[in-house]
């Protein structure tokens, strides 16, 4: 199976629940993971494919939202759909400003899920995407010598050839060779395309004396 189909990870105390979530599911051809507390789930090693988390919110010792709060403090980015009987105001707030996709309360309409678990996937394929794409970034800066970063950091600032030159006791047509091959390397062709990356990678300009 491929690392990129989407797995959907449902958890929810009610046998009867898990059971007709994951019937739902599967009829739309998603792959589901039934667990029937928050410990078995935090307990399960997840597989690196694009997933989301259909939770109860009221279950026995660790709830929905402890789950919830668990899964952030771990750095876990998976997005949760919440889905609960017994839901307030309050409840559903606190879930939604810590990230929460969805907050749907039972019984609801099995379209509403099936939406909600379409958007959660397309969400999660996205950072997975950008997290990539940032690796491969970061992969590339760790290829520039220090003196390279040096400059790229002053470039960044948007220090001019001459400016850098001075601030590093160099000539400008040392650092006119450093910025040519820092653009080589970074696979860029316009300073504009250097800083977003940079951008990116958190890199700023030099400190001021």
């Amino acid at each position: 199976m491929s690392d990129d189909t989407a797995l959907v990870y449902v958890v929810d105390d009610d046998a009867s629940v898990r059971t007709a979530i994951g019937r739902l599911l599967r009829s739309v051809g998603l792959e589901a993971r039934m667990f029937d507390s928050a410990t078995e789930f935090l307990a399960f090693a997840r597989p690196e494919r694009p997933s989301c988390v259909v939770l109860d919110v009221r279950m026995p010792r660790l709830s929905g939202l402890d789950l919830q709060q668990a899964l952030g403090a771990s750095g876990a980015m998976l997005p949760i759909i919440f889905v609960s009987g017994h839901a307030d105001v309050p409840m559903s707030v606190r879930a939604m400003k810590a990230g929460a996709v969805d907050f749907l309360p039972k019984p609801f309409h099995d379209q509403d899920l099936l939406d909600a678990v379409q958007r959660a996937i397309a969400t999660d394929r996205e950072r997975r995407l950008r997290d990539a794409e940032l690796a491969a970034i970061r992969g590339i800066y760790e290829t520039l010598t220090p003196r390279e970063r040096e400059v790229l950091a002053h470039v960044v600032s948007g220090a001019l050839n001459k400016q850098i030159a001075g601030a590093l006791g160099t000539s400008e047509k040392t650092i006119k060779v450093h910025r040519a091959r820092i653009m080589d390397k970074m696979g860029v062709e316009s300073l504009a395309e250097l800083v977003r990356l940079a951008g990116r990678l958190g890199v700023q300009g030099p400190n001021p004396d």
